[in-house]
């Protein structure tokens, strides 16, 4: 791994380069080209899924959860420390993004992952990675969930870490710190870890990890003037309780929690189809007597050996899958670039998605019981947790096909309306998933755990809305909240894909989409940023340690997806065949897809661009290369062909 080349703060285009002009031809042929290539690798049944590549810590857990129940191979456990070895940096270390800075708490669980496969801690990585742990505080520095698995083997004492007790499913919705205050992510990671927590349990390892100590005694503390001080004295009288619980509560509270998870098990066996609640629910059934050839357990465990991926590489785990977000996209990026609606491409993709609709009941309903079900899910099973940014992209890329499947479309669109927060905004997955007193727990202390309203999920019901010309006061108050939301530098904050050009690139189409002009201050603000963050190669980058450091945003190592979104957003605002500096950006732009498209038609992209907890968990689409140059190169060639922007063009 290589350390990206960023630019500095306050740097621009180059303005001495010559404003390349890319001809219709080498636009078409890289359309042409791209297309091919993202044909070729849709499925028979008429979906795509690109690997989701996210970092080691899935790996290592894996291994360490087969070794607690008990079913770790020895094949299983070379595979995957090949591919751990092979993802660590030149000083010895892991990170969480390809490029990124060495991140602790991710080389603790790589080294003792590699510790259970046979590494001897002489070995030179091992030395490396050991020295930095060592360095940077330890096993003592690293985050909960860390030694969280480093407890489940008895390397770490159970009775320093936080507390959440089973009771806690006890508290109705009204009550704060419920379930249902945290994102639907982070709730079934809780409930699941309030039942491991509650056991207590060590395991065997067979290998012990002494030498990433430092002995140093950590102690929270923080004033009783913070939330975050309270929570601390909250801990130590929840630490007291734990040491003797009421015995007949803790009974019930358990059993409460286990039919809780049962209750969330998906079809394929996952729970919410995402690495984090799927493990520790089946290390929670597990203890509460569970037995592996159990028909829960076992579909668990199968449901897992989907999600893995075992190539030249070495064996990986993908966090999650996002096969109907993918072909979304993938329909979208066809149609943008002149596919007919009757393609036989599209036409399969969907009648596929079409059959994708969510018609179950979810969480959801907890603060909408009277909302119907509709709309679309992620994955291929997750019907639990529908998102409102599959479902509106998902509408969107379904009125492009023909025929088109109206009766889901219009249940989609009503929940999505359904689902709009108080505030006039739209969250991921739940209403109004606003409690920022969760952030405070002493246990939480990784990833983001709420869902309030975001930028970019926003902005796709936006665009929906405006091409449906649906609700209208709905629609307004998405633009107001979107207006509201935009960064004083013009740019607007992504929170599912890295980052301020992600964002921008998806605020940008939908308030033209809505009727706001090129003129308007706030579209020529978004321009005008773009402009000055382009990079002097003529793509735009942004690394992920924006999320935490102002001087890396819109900054970094250009890339084909966020170069597309830079265009989509310049094209949409009217940039496209102007002579000024917009327009002159997005011919760069376009050029510098052509010129870095390789020869099978598809891109590089190391990077990692998309985003799971800002600041903390990254994510590689590996079609994001394909779909959003293809977006982006056919909205820009709509738009020099007629003139105006295919933000109507494309309705």
């Amino acid at each position: 791994m290589t350390t990206p080349n960023v630019l500095p703060p306050g740097s621009c285009r180059d303005e001495s380069a010559p404003a390349a002009a890319p001809t219709p031809a080498d636009v078409d042929r890289c359309i042409d080209a791209g297309s091919r290539a993202l044909r070729q690798v849709q499925d028979p049944a008429g979906w795509w899924k690109g690997e989701l590549q996210t970092n080691v810590t899935m790996d290592a857990e894996d291994l360490l959860l087969r070794q607690f129940l008990g079913i770790r191979t020895a094949a299983q456990t070379e595979r995957a420390a090949r591919w751990i070895r092979a993802q660590q940096c030149d000083d010895g270390t892991w990170a969480v993004f390809h490029g990124g800075p060495p991140d602790l708490s991710t080389t603790v669980e790589a080294y003792v992952a590699l510790r259970l496969a046979g590494d001897r801690p002489e070995a030179d990585h091992m030395r490396r990675a050991a020295r930095f742990v060592v360095e940077h505080g330890g096993i003592e520095a690293s985050r909960v969930f860390t030694r969280i698995w480093l407890a489940l083997f008895g390397l770490w004492p159970w009775e320093t870490l936080p507390v959440l007790p089973p009771e806690l499913l006890w508290l109705p919705p009204s009550v704060p710190l419920n379930v249902y205050d945290f994102g639907c992510w982070a709730r079934q990671t809780v409930v699941a870890l309030t039942v491991v927590g509650s056991h207590r349990p060590v395991r065997d390892l067979g290998v012990t990890v002494d030498e990433l100590r430092t002995g140093a005694v950590t102690e929270l503390k923080a004033s009783l003037r913070t939330w975050a001080g309270r929570f601390v004295h909250l801990d130590r009288l929840l630490h007291r309780y734990e040491r003797r619980p009421l015995r007949a509560l803790r009974r019930l509270s358990l059993e409460r929690a286990e039919r809780w998870i049962i209750a969330r098990q998906e079809a394929d066996g996952c729970w919410g189809g995402i690495q984090p609640p799927w493990v520790y629910s089946l290390i929670a059934l597990h203890l509460q007597g569970y037995a592996l050839d159990h028909p829960v357990m076992a579909a668990g465990l199968a449901g897992l050996e989907r999600f893995v991926i075992d190539d030249q590489q070495g064996r990986r785990l993908e966090a999650c899958q996002s096969p109907v977000w993918d072909t979304a996209l993938a329909v979208l990026a066809l149609a943008d670039t002149g596919a007919d609606p009757d393609d036989e491409a599209l036409e399969r993709a969907g009648r596929w998605l079409a059959g994708e609709e969510i018609t179950v009941p979810g969480d959801w309903q907890v603060r909408r019981p009277n909302l119907a079900p509709g709309g679309w899910a992620f994955e291929f099973d997750n019907d639990i947790y529908p998102d409102v940014d599959d479902t509106s992209v998902v509408a969107m890329a379904l009125r492009r096909v023909e025929p088109v499947p109206e009766g889901p479309i219009e249940r989609g669109l009503n929940w999505v309306l359904g689902m709009q927060c108080a505030d006039g905004g739209w969250g991921a997955f739940d209403v109004d998933n606003v409690q920022t007193l969760c952030r405070e727990l002493p246990f939480c202390d990784f990833g983001e755990l709420i869902d309030p309203p975001s930028a970019d999920v926003t902005a796709h019901v936006v665009e929906l809305l405006a091409h449906t010309g649906r609700a209208p006061q709905a629609l307004a108050r998405g633009v107001q909240w979107l207006r509201a939301a935009q960064e004083p530098d013009g740019s607007w904050f992504g929170r599912w894909g890295v980052n301020y050009i992600y964002g921008t690139g998806a605020v940008v189409p939908a308030l033209v989409a809505a009727g706001a002009r090129p003129d308007d201050p706030v579209v020529a603000a978004a321009l005008d940023w773009l402009v000055v963050h382009q990079n002097p190669d003529g793509g735009w980058g942004e690394d992920c340690r924006s999320y935490t450091d102002a001087a890396f945003r819109g900054r970094g190592t250009s890339t084909a997806s966020q170069t597309a979104w830079a265009l989509l957003a310049l094209v949409a605002g009217g940039a496209a065949g102007t002579d000024g500096p917009a327009g002159t950006a997005a011919a760069r732009g376009v050029q510098w897809l052509i010129d870095t498209q390789r020869a099978d038609g598809t891109w590089d992209e190391p990077q990692f661009t998309g985003t799971g907890f800002p600041g903390d968990f990254y994510i590689n689409y590996h079609l994001y290369r394909q779909v959003f140059p293809l977006m982006a190169l056919g909205r820009y060639r709509s738009a020099r062909a007629t003139g105006g922007s295919p933000g109507q063009a494309h309705a």
